[in-house]
């Protein structure tokens, strides 16, 4: 058993409450205590006799420490990339434009389907290690660019794997075959939703703790959703939701009365769509860089308001969105969004944990994982000045991993 002491801390958010001169206690992979470091106990019954006694004493010099960040909706898992076409749609290049010059999540399928698992796994590793670094510890990470039966497979195995090495976040692996309908289904969708259905017991054994479905009236409809995301919780997955439509084709409406997970994005949204999420609790993710992208922005000062739970997520995919920096989601979603410092880092914590049924992370308190980030700052405004603040040292289960 180790036990650690962090004290000297300036600024500590818990996910819940906001101290001054704080202090922790850490028994391994858990915290033990948390409150003020004038409060800190001489001994705690089954960890520690007496205080003097400690492991290792960490003086964090009056900084800033919240818990590890959630990233709660991202695709690292690709090769390859989408410039070209970036710079055709920032030229005012139209969708059927790129897609006609041999662009659009085709070409990622594409490429990743022909490149080896070791290139992709190596590719995956260093994404990865980029969140670590800016001070996410969980990651939800999709699968989705394969669009076979055994190439979303392998993408959840490869997860798995990355998640047991050194220096990685945990990651929250949701199989995500619904993407998009892969070019030897052209014309058949209803057929690839037949196909993916029949998949999701095999992705939960292979690791996948969710499954997602893109939901737009160019995908896949709510009621192919519907019947996907309902045989996916018969095989044990949480249910994800990309809720791309317009409100008339009521695919938010009915991810609430299925109780999703996680409904995520919600550029095309209305009151009705609020009001049911809020009635039901459904949680919500939202993902500035992707608003920015779509010039649309969810109503996420009327989610709030309505008690809706809120999580922030990167999208990072390599359609749109380059940024691993939840910390730049961060920022973003204080300006764009119209929420507060600590609205926005809540969502990066204990609401990324609820939109993600992790209920072990996102908050630093007695029994929770020791994901914990000192941040190279004294206050927790800076999220709101820095546009991507910098880590000091990062915790994932009490063990420094930066």
């Amino acid at each position: 058993m180790t036990v650690r002491l962090l004290t000297n801390i300036g600024r500590l958010w818990t996910g819940t409450d906001l101290l001054s001169n704080a202090a922790m206690l850490l028994n391994n992979d858990r915290v033990a205590w948390v409150g003020q470091a004038s409060e800190l106990p001489q001994s705690l019954p089954g960890v520690i006799e007496d205080i003097v006694d400690v492991d290792e004493v960490d003086n964090l010099g009056g900084g800033l420490v919240t818990p590890g960040l959630i990233d709660a909706h991202c695709h690292p898992v690709y090769a390859g990339n989408r410039y070209a076409e970036i710079a055709m749609r920032a030229s005012g290049a139209s969708k059927v434009e790129i897609n006609g010059a041999g662009g659009g999540v085709a070409s990622t399928v594409t490429v990743t389907r022909g490149t080896d698992p070791w290139t992709l796994c190596n590719s995956v590793r260093e994404r990865l290690r980029h969140w670590v670094l800016s001070g996410c510890t969980t990651v939800e990470a999709k699968t989705g660019y394969h669009l076979t039966r055994d190439g979303e497979l392998a993408d959840v195995r490869l997860l798995r794997s990355l998640e047991e090495e050194p220096g990685m976040p945990r990651l929250h692996v949701t199989f995500f075959a619904a993407h998009a309908v892969p070019p030897e289904y052209f014309g058949r969708p209803h057929d690839y939703v037949e196909a993916v259905g029949s998949w999701l017991g095999d992705a939960a054994q292979a690791g996948a703790e969710g499954v997602d479905v893109y939901c737009d009236n160019q995908q896949f409809t709510p009621d192919d959703a519907n019947w996907l995301l309902t045989a996916g919780r018969g095989a044990g997955l949480q249910t994800h939701m990309h809720a791309c439509a317009k409100p008339r084709h009521g695919a938010v409406r009915m991810a609430a009365d299925l109780k999703c997970t996680s409904v995520d994005l919600l550029h095309e949204t209305d009151e009705d769509d609020i009001l049911a999420l809020a009635k039901t609790s459904t949680p919500v993710v939202v993902c500035p860089t992707t608003s920015l992208h779509e010039r649309n922005t969810p109503p996420v000062r009327a989610l709030l308001d309505h008690g809706v739970p809120v999580g922030l997520g990167t999208d990072h995919n390599p359609g749109q969105s380059g940024s691993t920096s939840l910390p730049l989601s961060i920022s973003m979603a204080i300006s764009m969004f119209n929420m507060s410092v600590l609205e926005a880092l809540r969502a990066a914590t204990v609401g990324g944990a609820y939109a993600l049924g992790a209920t072990e992370r996102g908050v630093l308190a007695p029994g929770r994982y020791a994901d914990i980030v000192q941040w190279d700052a004294d206050h927790e405004g800076a999220f709101a000045w820095a546009y991507g603040l910098k880590t000091l040292r990062v915790w994932r289960g009490g063990e420094t991993i930066r």
